[in-house]
């Protein structure tokens, strides 16, 4: 079997409004890079016709492919299976509702054909996202290029342009935990970008939401650095610094005045401020050790129900 010169791997959730507009929108761009060509959907447990008009797209262009899952991963997980999956020589990982422009797929190939591994897309102009959206992404960026020792490029997404080589390096990752905007980092190779200006979405409506960017920022700094547990040796160490500075201040003030302090209500305030940085600590902790947990169990990354024209990947 001949494999494909690119793959691109598009996880989907609800999206049978987006489908049928993706393909019509980036067959001719394809075909204009290569005739070998595939893409490889990945239903991430979809509750809508989104599996269904998957079916319909691979009757009508065999190129088109299609996994469905058993059950909802998550965006993470059904990229994972997008790269496990895809048999091009270089992959492009993309959302289906357009705000990753098709037509930036050639210039990513162009370098990629000049000898780079990885083309990031790197957004110029997110003026397409909200204010609250375009704050948050800045300050996660700043926090992560802080406390990581990985350098996650700042306003890049998914969208990117990948060597098979660097799927393969991809795969060889076995975290259950997934942030893949670290682990596409994590990996190197030589790397270059493209520039491009985010659209507004084409169709349908975003699955994210600001619990799901949350946790998906929180796992990326758990997953990517230790700091969050390293930082309570130092709290510990600051607050008995201050213990001891306050019973100093209690002393010498009950020997120069001949009483003790009064201060209910301070007393409580302080018991209440430690204790509530020693439920934070605990806290931190939490988040690592249920990591760890999820890691140990070993469960499969995700359970296939379905594959549409799309073969298993090779062991």
């Amino acid at each position: 079997m001949t494999l494909p010169l690119l793959s691109i791997v598009v996880p989907v959730f609800n999206e049978e409004a987006t489908i049928d507009l993706f393909v019509t929108t980036i067959t001719p761009v394809l075909d204009a890079i290569t005739a070998d060509w595939e893409i490889v959907f990945v239903n991430d447990g979809s509750r809508d016709s989104t599996l269904s008009v998957i079916r319909v797209a691979h009757d009508r262009e065999p190129r088109v492919r299609g996994i469905d899952f058993s059950r909802n991963y998550g965006k993470e997980i059904a990229l994972s299976a997008g790269l496990d999956h895809a048999r091009g020589r270089a992959v492009v990982p993309m959302d289906v509702d357009l705000q990753d422009p098709p037509e930036l797929i050639a210039p990513m190939v162009e370098q990629w054909r000049a000898g780079y591994d990885v083309v990031l897309a790197r957004r110029s102009d997110r003026s397409s996202d909200s204010a609250l959206k375009r704050g948050t992404a800045q300050a996660f960026y700043s926090v992560i290029a802080k406390l990581s020792d990985t350098v996650i490029p700042a306003d890049v997404g998914d969208f990117r342009l990948i060597d098979a080589r660097v799927v393969e390096a991809l795969r060889s990752y076995p975290e259950r935990m997934r942030f893949m905007k670290g682990i596409f980092a994590d990996v190197g190779f030589r790397t270059t970008s493209v520039s491009y200006v985010r659209p507004v979405r084409a169709a349908g409506e975003t699955k994210f939401n600001g619990r799901k960017l949350f946790n998906l920022a929180l796992e990326g700094i758990v997953s990517f650095s230790t700091v969050p547990l390293k930082i309570w040796t130092y709290v510990g160490l600051a607050a008995a610094l201050l213990a001891i500075a306050m019973l100093g201040y209690i002393v010498i003030t009950t020997l120069v005045n001949g009483r003790d302090v009064p201060g209910y209500a301070s007393l409580i305030s302080v018991i209440l401020f430690f204790n509530g940085l020693l439920l934070m600590g605990l806290g931190v902790q939490g988040e690592y050790i249920a990591r760890i947990f999820a890691e140990v169990k070993g469960r499969p990354l995700y359970l296939v129900r379905e594959r549409i024209g799309c073969p298993p990947p090779e062991a």
